[in-house]
């Protein structure tokens, strides 16, 4: 094993730590990206896709452990931000070897970093990695682990939608609000049931006919229409971005009709200036960052010996950081996603100020 260094080397302003890591036996390229350790250990998920090069693959590592870092603030959690990413094709390059070198890499950081499952890694990848570093959440129940982390994921994005529609119309429920749910994957699924059970009527879209069955199946009250841009002009109240980023753009913006957005999907602003964009039109956003820490809250609950409940009641306190972050929006006259950040940021140099009384 070794360490590969980038050709074009790396500008990492801002982050604490950036480790290339090469196992040439299993095909192995990693980047594991630690932006902060002010609140505690990174934690952050592994990636697992064919970047089209390097340079993208680094770029999206520093970006989303920047994104951890804020998200774990937000969240309450003692842990600063880190993301990895493994360079391949997971359908083609994935192995027990490879999976089995890239955690001995966490190993070595000897606990400055924890991994979790994230695009193209899962469960069942986590027990494999978890068998040469102790540094792995997300394992399975047989293991020990949270499991799907998706379960408090919808759970949290369900309380942050309960707090902005409190914000906007005085109570914190979406019953007889119309609600559009963009992506019926893992977290799509259980937040329509909460919405449903809540009393909300549940629009849909999904590519996968998979999905779209299983809504025809379940919960025959969905209405399903055939794509995003169907759902976005659609007569809404709330707009749930649950699949892919970027969601949220010039276009988009431009048409949607809901008074509030509040999803699952990482990254929904496509640019920085779409928040002012979604503000001028009235539009109430709350962060993506802030409304999914449920998965984060959920897989770093196994660090202390997993308990569900515990991690749900540490969840649903994401009502009460949302309702926080639109008050001070309001006071500061700023957008949420700014507001947001300066309350994480506020944590992160109030708790990381700590570090310099001295233990001894």
């Amino acid at each position: 094993m070794g360490v590969f260094v980038s050709s074009d080397g790396i500008e990492a302003a801002g982050h604490e730590q950036v480790v290339f890591c090469q196992d040439r036996h299993t095909g192995l390229k990693a980047i594991i990206s630690i932006y902060s350790t002010a609140l505690g250990p990174a934690l952050g998920g592994t990636r697992f896709y064919p970047y089209e090069s390097e340079e993208a693959a680094v770029t999206d590592a520093l970006n989303l452990s920047r994104g951890m870092a804020y998200k774990n603030a937000l969240a309450g959690l003692d842990l600063g931000g880190g993301k990895a990413v493994i360079w391949g094709d997971p359908a083609l390059d994935k192995s027990e070897a490879l999976l089995r070198a890239y955690g001995r890499f966490v190993e070595s950081l000897n606990g400055r970093y924890y991994t979790a499952c994230d695009v193209g890694t899962y469960v069942p990848d986590m027990d494999v990695i978890a068998r040469e570093t102790r540094y792995v959440t997300g394992r399975s129940v047989e293991h020990g682990g949270a499991g799907d982390s998706s379960v408090l994921t919808a759970w949290g994005v369900f309380q942050g939608m309960r707090a902005a529609a409190e914000h906007t119309w005085g109570r914190p429920t979406l019953s007889g609000r119309r609600v559009g749910i963009a992506g019926l994957g893992k977290v799509g699924k259980y937040l329509a049931g909460h919405l449903i059970e809540d009393g909300a009527a549940v629009v849909a879209t999904d590519v996968s006919p998979a999905a779209q069955e299983w809504a025809r199946t379940t919960h025959p009250q969905i209405d399903l229409v055939d794509d995003a841009q169907a759902l976005i002009t659609s007569d809404l109240d709330v707009y749930a971005p649950c699949a892919l980023g970027g969601a949220l753009n010039d276009d988009t913006v431009a048409v949607l009709r809901a008074k509030i957005v509040t999803g699952a999907a990482n990254n929904q602003l496509a640019h920085p200036g779409i928040e002012k964009l979604l503000e001028e039109r009235g539009i109430l956003y709350t962060p993506d960052y802030v409304v999914n820490a449920g998965g984060v809250i959920q897989v770093a609950d196994e660090i202390e010996g997993f308990n569900f409940e515990r991690a749900k009641l540490r969840a649903t306190k994401i009502f009460d950081t949302t309702s926080q972050i639109l008050r001070l929006a309001d006071d500061d006259g700023v957008p949420p996603a700014v507001a947001a950040d300066r309350l994480a940021e506020r944590r992160m140099a109030e708790v990381g100020r700590l570090r310099s009384i001295y233990l001894g």
